[in-house]
């Protein structure tokens, strides 16, 4: 049997034979600087340490001329000059299929509980998409169910509705959380836990989802990681609600929290060169915000309705990120640290918080019902002070007078132990009773 080397070799390639490479010739504390390689801004490149006999990923954030700025997935430790870099021609991708259900993975999407291989992944989904095309958003029109009355009541949401839930460290977000999770109606939940501390992912698990994981996929990438993994924490998390939204899921997406998020490209930028702009954090950050958040929705197949966390400085609600998450957002819950200290929980500031979608989703009687308890919160609120200080005497304004006899109702009605959950017909049974008494 004779071989037909011409043809042999006109079917070899020559990509397969030659593999292009660059090298290091510079090495920051956070990011590498390589030449000798035709690469674009987002490209994924392998770093390989000749000393040590590994790789990492990292990706490109800048270009001068020939050279190549690249921020790694992993710390720098163990590169030197003149170690190669190569080029990842198929991208940043994560692999996403029905085995995800239960599983705890790392911003890469591989497991990081002990429980094996993820099997059953059927497709490779790339971590950085466009968003939905704005004409074929689906219009939200029906309620997304919380399990929280005063959620479901006065800040009713919508299936695909972006919400952020504001509030400053130790307010209760983690178990607010964990209420909604566990109380919804989504039938995949996909949360993205981003910049926490190591102990608080089993900690979330076991206290606030009661170490049952069905149908839940949870994304973390921890504070002591690089930041290029806690900014990709979020994009997979939401690559991987995005799979289940296509395959006609109700998906609801958690994120916790878009500050640490921010956090990990201020970091990216300031290392890159980019100058700092309000708070500190560089142009990029804000333009960040919305490749991400816009990324929830609806589309003709699914929904995904998308509750993101938002840490606010020294309780500050003009924060920077904050004003910026508000301004893109569908709506926004804020929690108070005065409203825990008084031990009211879920302690959110009904008359500070807001969603934009109330009136689309709820019925007429619902929505007059809305009206009566605002306006006997905002009452209450108004003339607080001259209560305590008994400036205020029973007889001077009925109206008042009603509002504050209807006030130890409307508080037992709004607060709720974290383990119960209420459908959506009983809290609007609850509701109307107390607003139209």
């Amino acid at each position: 049997m004779s071989l037909d080397i011409d043809n042999i070799l006109n079917n070899i390639s020559m990509d397969n034979l030659i593999v292009p490479f660059g090298r290091i010739h510079k090495i920051n504390s956070t990011t590498i600087v390589a030449s000798g390689l035709v690469v674009a801004i987002g490209d994924v490149v392998k770093i390989e340490s000749e000393m040590h006999l590994y790789t990492v990923l990292g990706m490109v954030a800048s270009i001068v001329e020939d050279e190549f700025t690249v921020v790694p997935f992993s710390f720098i430790d163990g590169f030197r000059i003149n170690d190669k870099v190569y080029l990842q021609k198929d991208g940043l991708n994560v692999k996403c299929g029905y085995g995800l259900l239960g599983r705890v993975v790392n911003a890469m999407g591989e497991p990081i509980d002990e429980k094996g291989k993820i099997q059953d992944l059927e497709e490779t989904s790339p971590i950085n998409k466009e968003s939905i095309s704005p004409l074929k958003r689906g219009i939200i029109s029906e309620k997304f169910s919380t399990g929280v009355k005063s959620i479901d009541s006065m800040l009713t949401c919508g299936k695909g509705q972006k919400v952020g839930i504001f509030a400053g460290s130790g307010v209760g977000k983690s178990t607010l959380m964990g209420m909604i999770v566990k109380g919804c109606q989504a039938q995949i939940k996909v949360i993205a836990l981003i910049g926490e501390r190591g102990r608080e992912i089993p900690e979330f698990i076991h206290y606030n989802l009661g170490n049952n994981l069905e149908n839940i996929v949870i994304v973390t990438a921890t504070s002591d990681e690089s930041s290029l993994m806690r900014k990709y924490g979020a994009f997979t998390a939401m690559a991987i609600a995005e799979y289940f939204r296509d395959k006609g899921h109700d998906v609801l997406l958690m994120m916790d929290s878009v500050t640490r998020f921010a956090m990990a490209q201020r970091e990216i930028g300031l290392s890159t060169g980019e100058p700092p702009g309000r708070g500190g954090y560089p142009p990029s950050v804000f333009a960040l915000l919305p490749q991400l958040m816009e990324r929830a929705g609806a589309n003709e197949k699914g929904t995904m309705t998308a509750f993101f966390t938002v840490l606010v400085d020294g309780d500050d609600m003009s924060d920077p990120i904050a004003d910026q998450s508000r301004s893109i957002l569908d709506g926004h819950i804020i929690l108070t640290r005065e409203l825990t200290e008084q031990g009211f929980y879920p302690p959110i500031d009904l008359l500070q918080s807001a969603s934009r979608v109330i009136d689309k989703v709820i019925s007429k009687d619902q929505y007059n019902g809305f009206l009566k308890l605002k306006r006997v919160l905002s009452l209450i609120k108004e003339n607080e002070v001259l209560i305590r200080v008994g400036a205020y005497k029973k007889g001077m304004d009925l109206e008042l007078d009603r509002a504050l006899a209807k006030k130890d109702k409307i508080r037992e009605f709004l607060t709720q132990d974290t383990n119960s959950s209420y459908s959506y017909d009983e809290v609007i049974n609850k509701f109307l009773g107390v607003a139209n008494d």
